[in-house]
């Protein structure tokens, strides 16, 4: 493009201004969480956000992690390229394995009810060779996607506002940086609502203008009418008579492929949705992910639908930016067909739209992968090998050197990967071949007794290799060489994340026959214990007082038995989900080859918007409602507070914590609760 849409200002605007403001928002909230409700940021609150978040937050902080730019960008992309079976495809290709993890959540919460992290699991069970081996593949998993989210968003930034690269790509962290290290995997919840509402109120507007009230377009007949049109002039190789409206698409299946593989990867070995199984309270884990997996699906199904179909119905129009030329090949892989086409719609308020969007989609998930990284180094690393000792305070300090060390290094890194031509869309196919292979053993971890420790370590090691062989080979194979374009294309892409998923199914039985069944009795990973409480030396540090929830036998013996129900509930709940998103609903459009008439496609976008609304009734709606008491509460407190009419709980509260803080508090008898009583509300009511 050569004059951007919007000025360089804004983008410095968005970027710095929002970024600031959400972090000034986190100081506040923080504040007043600790002053109103008596919430004290300790290493355990930090990581694990109290153990205590509720099934509304919990989905959309799973639907605010599972947004990446990617989400919005990439799946736009290969709706330009293969029609309405691209969204579909990339959509229900991720929400599955949301689903899936929603078994894998509670089992989590039963096996290990006092974990950090999954890694923990994993040396609980095995040992430190197998728990240094899934290491590596769980920050390689947040690497790979803090890299798509900083290269992703940069580009946007800079194609909207002329921004440079550089800038952003350092610039887009900063307030996620600073609100994390303010109130930690809470604080990451909390702002992930937040972007998820505003994200689904734009992605409303963006469907309701090119389908209803645009003068651009307005209608899905007149979009339909242009589709026919387009897939005239340039018709699809390997569609259905080469049309945009159809499923049966060669390469969208492909692609599907691509998709699903890969993702299994990035939730399954992405530390930061096991922080968010953490997080929720046991009875709540369950709904949120399901809650969240379903209200996902919309997204990337109705933002591509729309935004990937009004690109080509306008690519023709002098509204588009590219015209009279059609989207480059790059452009379309660096993610800016969906930028394209709400400039095209909407003009400069959908420029300023799409970097809304991209800047929540980028910061809340970075939010996500800060956490999951700092919780690795900071209980699987520095105090597992480093300081066995170390008390909360000292945890909660290596939490925030690393998460301002590792937004340092991903920045640096994305610049590299800028100047190297990497792309984020070629990120998005490659992530599977890196990760993959650690899927099933991490899974089986949780799920299956007899994985022994062998079984568990190789199989990631043999299948990382086997992955790069049938890519790398594929690549040469077909194009002779390999470079970028080449190992980057579809049939490579296939073949190397196939063999990364699949092989630990041949592997994992090999090992087992070598080695022997494992029968494992579970026990170790009950044994987990949270920050500190391993040691009484320590229990002046206000970690022990306010961080740790103590159970009793019959507490946690009530607890175990909800899990054990919600986990036969998951079980059958994601087959039958998983059978209609990817067998029942799509392979019947796909085999018969139909091509969408206007009353189908019609509906096909009807049910779209209706789902989006759902969605934000869901993980926009509900959460306000599921906290109605607790908002309502602290608001009194506030008002309260404000007359000068002090709580009399909260100065207890404050008097605790600044003992503690003074090393003050005694070790022998019981600290009052922290929680604000029935009288101390009434009084103020």
């Amino acid at each position: 493009m050569a004059k951007t849409p919007l000025d360089t200002g804004v983008g410095y605007g968005i970027v710095l201004g929002l970024g600031f403001a959400f972090a000034l928002g986190m100081i506040l909230t923080t504040f007043v969480l600790k002053r109103y409700n008596s919430e004290v940021v300790t290493s355990e609150m930090f990581n694990t956000a109290g153990r205590t978040v509720k099934s509304g937050l919990v989905g959309s902080a799973v639907v605010s992690s599972w947004t990446w730019a990617a989400t919005l960008l990439q799946s736009t992309g290969v709706c330009y390229r293969y029609g309405v079976s691209g969204p579909f495809w990339y959509a229900s290709g991720a929400t599955v394995q949301i689903l899936l993890f929603a078994t894998l959540a509670i089992e989590l919460k039963r096996r290990a009810p006092n974990g950090h992290t999954f890694l923990e699991v994993i040396r609980a069970r095995y040992g430190t060779i197998t728990h240094a081996v899934f290491m590596v593949f769980g920050l390689a998993t947040n690497i790979l996607v803090s890299l798509m989210l900083i290269v992703g968003g940069s580009a946007t930034v800079s194609a909207l506002t002329g921004m440079h690269t550089i800038a952003a790509i350092y610039l887009l962290p900063l307030g996620v940086v600073m609100y994390t290290i303010v109130g930690g995997l809470k604080a990451t919840i909390l702002t992930d609502w937040i972007h998820t509402f505003i994200l689904l109120i734009i992605i409303i507007l963006f469907s309701l203008t090119a389908y209803a009230s645009g003068d651009a377009l307005g209608s899905p007949s007149a979009v339909y009418d242009l589709l026919v049109k387009a897939a005239a002039a340039h018709p699809v190789e390997g569609n259905a008579e080469g049309s945009y409206l159809t499923m049966r698409s060669k390469e969208g299946a492909i692609f599907f492929v691509i998709n699903i593989v890969g993702n299994f990867g990035t939730v399954f070995l992405d530390n930061g949705y096991y922080n968010k199984a953490i997080a929720a309270s046991p009875v709540h884990a369950l709904p949120g992910y399901i809650m969240g997996g379903l209200s996902w699906f919309a997204i990337p199904w109705l933002t591509a639908t729309t935004m990937g179909l009004s690109a080509l119905a306008l690519e023709d129009s002098p509204l588009f930016p590219t015209y009279p030329e059609r989207m480059s090949d790059a452009d379309v892989s660096a993610g800016l067909v969906l930028p394209y086409a709400a400039v095209a719609l909407l003009g400069k308020g959908g420029a300023i739209a799409t970097l809304l969007i991209v800047f929540m989609a980028v910061t809340s998930a970075t939010s996500s992968e800060l956490i999951a990284v700092s919780s690795i180094f900071t209980y699987d690393f520095y105090r597992t090998y480093v300081k066995p000792d170390a008390s909360g305070r000292r945890l909660i300090y290596i939490s925030h050197v690393m998460v301002v060390c590792y937004a340092l290094f991903i920045s640096t890194f994305s610049v590299g990967l800028y100047y190297a031509g990497i792309s984020m869309g070629y990120l998005y196919l490659m992530m599977g071949v890196i990760i993959s292979a650690a899927v099933l053993p991490a899974t089986l971890t949780l799920v299956w007794a007899g994985q022994n420790k062998w079984a568990a370590s190789l199989s990631p090691i043999f299948g990382l290799a086997l992955a790069l062989i049938a890519w790398l080979v594929t690549a040469k194979r077909e194009c002779g060489k390999l470079d970028v374009a080449c190992t980057g294309s579809n049939n490579p892409m296939l073949a190397g994340n196939v063999v990364a998923l699949l092989s630990p199914t041949v592997l994992i039985p090999i090992f087992t026959l070598c080695f022997g069944v494992d029968h494992y009795d579970w026990q170790s990973m009950l044994a987990i214990r949270q920050a500190d409480d391993h040691d009484a030396t320590l229990a002046q540090d206000i970690e022990q007082q306010h961080g740790v929830q103590v159970r009793d036998g019959t507490a946690f013996q009530v607890e175990q038995t909800k899990l054990e129900r919600a986990s036969r509930i998951s079980k059958w709940m994601t087959v039958v989900m998983t059978l209609a998103f990817l067998v029942l609903w799509p392979f019947p459009m796909y085999g018969s080859g139909y091509i969408f008439s206007k009353p189908f496609f019609t509906g096909w976008v009807t049910v779209g918007i209706i789902w989006i609304f759902c969605s934000l009734g869901a993980v926009g709606i509900f959460p306000i409602f599921e906290g109605r008491h607790t908002l309502a509460r602290t608001f009194k407190l506030m008002v309260a507070d404000l007359k000068g009419r002090y709580p009399a709980s909260i100065a207890r509260a404050e008097v605790i914590v600044a003992e503690e803080d003074n090393g003050k508090a005694g070790t022998g008898g019981e600290t009052p609760p922290l929680g604000i009583s029935e009288k101390d509300t009434v009084a103020i009511s």
